[in-house]
């Protein structure tokens, strides 16, 4: 496994912002790492990139415990922090050029040039960083982030200022990325997560409240089953009401209702209602919980995210 962590803790005092969580993230998979604000995200991230010791349990990145070899975590690590660091001083290109031998990269004029272009920096690769716009000061950090071909890429909210078409430009990069090496991503933006992400992991007030791929999430952890049905003929509330198991009806329009059920079965219940009553369907769909429905059921977060 390319992350390993057991039993992570860390306690500022008497708060406890990470309290043993484990989990495993594998070469090829892109892990969406969510959680509400100060659930515990950025700080499993910085001790798993060395920038924070844990309070307590382990963890390894490629086999590097990061107690013991934080130098070989580094290396085999790269990281874009929600708050991205530059040197705004420095040219695009030059920073770069620094970044790649601080890391010790083989020919690092070549790597350069090559995540110029992965990042489409090509055109501002001559400016200072400091002229650069907040999108693309983020490429700026994506790029410093793979400069060294990291087998780990761990990144803090990436998409964060970036125009609707980079964000598809940065999201194909982070698929591409993620075909050979382990992404761990972390964002509010759950269309991302549904976007590039094979599994979830869900954090809330230290604790992993759910660890499962998209899919299982959707059709299990929010426990609820969804059902769109199109009546021919204008449908009365009570009669709706009548389901066995409806928990909650709403009516849309052109005689759709949206019915709602923590009952598995629900769907083969409604369609022996229609049936019983000879009530003609034109439409009867399950709908797929969203992530931002189980997000906040899971962390009881009913406000933005």
């Amino acid at each position: 496994m390319s992350i390993e962590v057991t039993n992570l803790t860390k306690k500022y005092g008497d708060q406890v912002a990470v309290n043993h969580i484990s989990f495993q993230a594998g070469k090829g998979e892109i892990v969406g790492f969510l959680g509400p604000n100060g659930a515990g995200k950025s700080t499993t991230m910085k001790i798993l990139t060395c920038f924070i010791p844990p309070t307590e349990g382990t963890a390894k990145v490629c086999g590097f415990d990061i107690g013991e070899k934080s130098i070989e975590v580094r290396k085999h690590v790269g990281y874009l922090p929600e708050h991205n660091p530059l040197y705004l001083e420095m040219y695009v290109k030059e920073y770069l050029r620094f970044a790649a031998e601080l890391g010790k990269t083989k020919n690092p004029a070549q790597r350069v040039k090559e995540v110029i272009a992965l990042t489409r920096l090509e055109s501002e690769q001559h400016k200072k960083i400091r002229q650069l716009s907040k999108g693309y000061r983020q490429r700026v950090g994506l790029a410093q982030a793979i400069i060294h071909d990291p087998e780990v890429l761990i990144l803090d909210e990436p998409t964060s200022g970036l125009d609707p078409n980079q964000v598809i430009e940065i999201r194909d990069l982070i698929k591409n990325l993620g075909k050979e090496k382990t992404i761990m991503i972390s964002t509010h933006i759950m269309q991302e997560v549904e976007a590039i992400c094979d599994r979830v992991i869900i954090i809330d007030k230290g604790n992993i409240v759910a660890d499962d791929t998209l899919e299982n999430l959707r059709n299990s952890a929010a426990g609820k089953v969804i059902i769109r049905i199109q009546f021919a003929e204008k449908m009365d509330a009570e009669k709706i009401k009548s389901i066995p198991n409806c928990d909650k009806a709403t009516e849309t329009e052109n005689n759709t209702w949206l019915l709602e059920s923590a009952d598995s079965a629900f769907r083969q219940q409604v369609s022996q209602f229609a049936l019983k009553n000879n009530y003609e369907v034109l439409e009867l769909v399950s709908e797929k919980n969203t992530l931002e429905e189980i997000f906040r059921k899971l962390t009881g977060n009913v406000g933005h995210l």
